[in-house]
């Protein structure tokens, strides 16, 4: 992922984000022309009322023209309000349907990244870049850019004017300006490393947060909640910390700003008054200038709270883009699509390691054939999760090749693989929604009728149906309201109502009671019949109805066959198979 370039605006982003905007041209149109118009209403009111006080007050005293020009201010002051909220009503819109599919194309994206990637990248990290990042993206065109514009549209305003009236009073206003440009400068940089270091923050944070919230079970049963909380306040600090710098130019930054505006002032009255005795500067026009100054200080004041807005919707877009620019997908070559009703898969020579330096596969092959289960054994860390995690397509091997039905998986269609085969894993996923849409997963084609038919057939309907409103319960997140063993009957049966080519299970009894294992042991003799099927175990009397059996060893397959050949091998298999069975009795 690129790191953040640190620049305070970055053009080549800029350009890229407007490819968001252009949907919504008529909004950035709309306000546009609103922070014109406020602009050329912010110097009218002074303009006008500098020509009140000289011609109508000061030499014609004429009250009726006096009425109408203060009538015209107080109608300009109400469509001032009126364009302003019209300007922020509009950028607001903006912004938001920036940010919403902005949000949307970054969860597309990250939905289909591979494995490693996360593998690499913290869960929390990407929960800060689709949402917390977007968000300050949204700001961008909220009171960012957009605004900025305004405000340096009114500074421009302000000066032309001034100038046009009163050069010589004008550049006596400006003396101090070249400290404010210094100040400005340094507060910009001081900030920038500030936000860049408060988004590093809340990325640590929603991390940290993420990761402790799933696993609080282990932090309470292991009595670590004081240290995993000196942690946390230990991230939270740094978080407070990079806050504070940014409060300390802040706070620094204005105070400066209004000691400059007051010298302004100062400089305004001390030589305007002098003039304005002299007859060399009118009475209308002092008045005029006591508000230009108001009008080029504010909105220099807001430019910098403006600019720091900017900056944070920056670092929020260079990680935002980063993250799109993140080209970690599956390679697809061909898209063939196997025609045959029934799969057969063979692995040939494969070597495979997450990291390159470290092997995890080591020159694997075997073959099963179509409507066969074949189950896979051996210790843990042997490579048997590796195996069904190549098969899925879910990381790449490194070398040999593996076909189904004589097409290697590469040149697959991504998605026939994922429609035709599916997974019962033993830590079953499970969202906060009903029991019929966990089992469906909104598949238009699978109705309840079929998943209560289905349910019925896999003898587990008894179980759904006494749930309080039974297919229709809703489940709590990651269906922690219910037990593993029934967490699991319902993964069985979401493979089944997907009606899959390719059944693999990977240790789905291992982590349930015997009574609910025979349950599911039923289940899922129903669920292989006909059907290629690959199963992962560690309890071995599941898998003894299987056709084949590999058994696995750090990387390497040490044997394979038939269970009654292997037991009469008296080998790895018949040791492993006998020291369980001893156990369990």
């Amino acid at each position: 992922m690129a790191k953040p370039t640190g620049k305070a605006v970055d053009w080549k982003n800029l350009r890229r984000l407007y490819g968001y905007v252009k949907p919504y041209r008529k909004l950035l149109y709309l306000t546009v022309f609103f922070i014109i118009s406020l602009s050329i209403m912010a110097i009218l009111k002074p303009w006008l009322l500098a020509k009140a006080i000289d011609k109508d007050i000061m030499e014609t005293k004429n009250e009726s023209k006096l009425i109408l020009i203060c009538s015209i201010v107080g109608i300009i002051t109400i469509l001032e309000a009126a364009f302003q909220y019209f300007q922020s009503l509009f950028s607001g819109r903006l912004g938001i349907s920036v940010a919403t599919d902005l949000r949307k194309h970054i969860y597309k994206h990250v939905i289909n990244l591979r494995l490693k990637y996360y593998d690499k990248n913290p869960i929390g990290m990407m929960v800060t870049r689709v949402v917390s990042d977007v968000e300050t993206i949204n700001d961008i065109f909220t009171e960012g850019l957009i605004i900025i514009f305004g405000d340096l549209l009114k500074l421009i305003s302000v000066l032309a004017i001034m100038f046009y009236t009163n050069w010589q009073l004008t550049l006596y206003i400006l003396i101090p300006i070249p400290i404010l440009l210094i100040a400005t400068n340094i507060f910009k940089n001081v900030t920038r490393k500030s936000f860049q270091d408060v988004r590093a923050e809340v990325a640590r944070l929603n991390s940290f947060v993420q990761e402790h919230i799933t696993g609080m079970a282990l932090v309470q049963l292991f009595n670590r909640q004081e240290t995993e909380y000196t942690k946390f306040e230990s991230i939270n600090q740094k978080h407070r910390d990079a806050h504070i710098r940014s409060v300390m130019a802040y706070s620094i930054f204005f105070p400066v700003v209004d000691i400059l505006a007051a010298l302004s002032m100062g400089f305004l009255i001390w030589l305007g008054a002098s003039q304005a005795i002299i007859k060399e500067v009118s009475l209308g026009e002092l008045v005029a200038f006591i508000m230009y100054i108001s009008l080029l200080y504010r909105p220099i004041r807001q430019l910098a709270d403006r600019f720091n807005t900017l900056q944070m919707g920056m670092v929020g877009c260079e990680r935002v883009f980063g993250v799109l620019d993140t080209h970690e997908f599956i390679e697809q070559n061909d898209k063939h699509e196997p025609t045959e009703k029934e799969i057969r898969i063979q692995f040939k020579n494969i070597v495979f390691g997450y990291e390159k330096q470290n092997i995890v596969l080591n020159n694997i092959s075997f073959h099963v054939d179509a409507g066969t289960t074949t189950a896979i054994v051996g210790a843990t860390g042997s490579g048997k999760t590796s195996i069904i995690s190549l098969l899925a397509r879910l990381y790449e091997y490194d070398e040999g090749k593996i076909t189904i039905n004589g097409i290697e998986i590469r040149n697959i269609d991504e998605n026939w693989l994922r429609n035709n085969v599916v997974f019962v894993l033993q830590e079953v996923n499970l969202f906060a929604d009903t029991i019929y849409n966990n089992i469906s997963l909104y598949n238009s084609s699978i109705s309840k009728e079929q998943v209560i038919h289905a349910a019925q057939k896999l003898g587990i309907d008894k179980l759904i149906s006494g749930l309080e409103n039974g297919y229709d319960h809703f489940l709590t997140e990651r269906g922690n309201n219910l037990s593993s063993g029934q967490k699991q009957l319902l993964s069985i049966l979401r493979a089944y109502v997907h009606n899959p080519l390719l059944l693999i299970f990977d240790e789905a009894t291992s982590s349930v009671d015997s009574e609910t294992e025979h349950i599911i042991q039923l289940a899922i003799n129903e669920l292989t019949k006909h059907r290629t099927s690959i199963v992962i175990a560690h309890r071995l009397s599941t898998v003894k109805n299987a056709d084949q059996i590999i058994v696995m060893d750090k990387g390497n397959i040490i044997e394979s066959g038939k269970p009654n050949e292997l037991l009469e091998k008296n080998g790895v298999y018949a040791r492993l198979y006998n020291m369980q069975f001893d156990w369990e009795n």
